[in-house]
């Protein structure tokens, strides 16, 4: 088993990245996200209003002036599950808010470019932050990675998902007006 680290550890890596930080959310929904009240709203009809002024827009919000850039791409499935229709609901806030790019992806197509079936964040295409989710959908810890051929996976796994992946908000348009 890797040495595994708390998230809160590597969170400093947000405001130090110089370039871009780009995450890969594989997960068919998160425990952190279903204990929160913005989740249960959701799931009773209430979409998620934006948090401007929350500590993860700001940071998004500052590194975007300083010419930093997040983006993300999210695997769904067909039909997305209550966890993935949140994110995609919440995203419109982070890029309206923060200015954040994100994206989703078909799981079938995901599979069929190979992609990782693990969560993580790539900094500045050095840095790999591995997510290791337990079966309720805990973050356990992280995993820091700087060796080259690891860095560089995630790096070809960014580079063939990213220009395949529709934006959430698109997306998410169309899965509302067919419910």
């Amino acid at each position: 088993m890797p040495a595994l680290v708390p998230f809160e550890d590597i969170t400093h890596l947000f405001g130090e990245f110089q370039h871009t930080a780009f995450r890969l959310e594989t997960r068919r929904g998160y425990a952190t996200d279903r204990a929160g009240a913005r989740f249960q709203a959701f799931v009773r009809g209430i979409d998620p209003a934006p948090e401007l002024n929350n500590a993860w827009h700001v940071n998004v919000r500052e590194k975007a002036a300083q010419g930093g850039r997040f983006s993300r791409v999210r695997i769904i499935d067909e039909p997305p599950t209550d966890g993935q229709r949140f994110l995609m609901a919440s995203a419109a806030a982070n890029a309206s808010a923060s200015g954040e790019d994100i994206r989703v992806l078909a799981r079938t197509e995901a599979a069929h470019l190979e992609l990782p079936d693990y969560d993580f964040w790539l900094f500045d295409s050095r840095t790999l932050v591995r997510f290791y989710i337990d079966e309720q959908d805990v973050t356990t810890g992280v995993e820091v990675i700087d060796d080259p051929a690891d860095v560089l996976a995630a790096c070809r796994a960014r580079d063939r998902a990213w220009p395949l992946a529709s934006p959430s908000t698109e997306v998410w348009t169309r899965v509302r007006s067919s419910a």
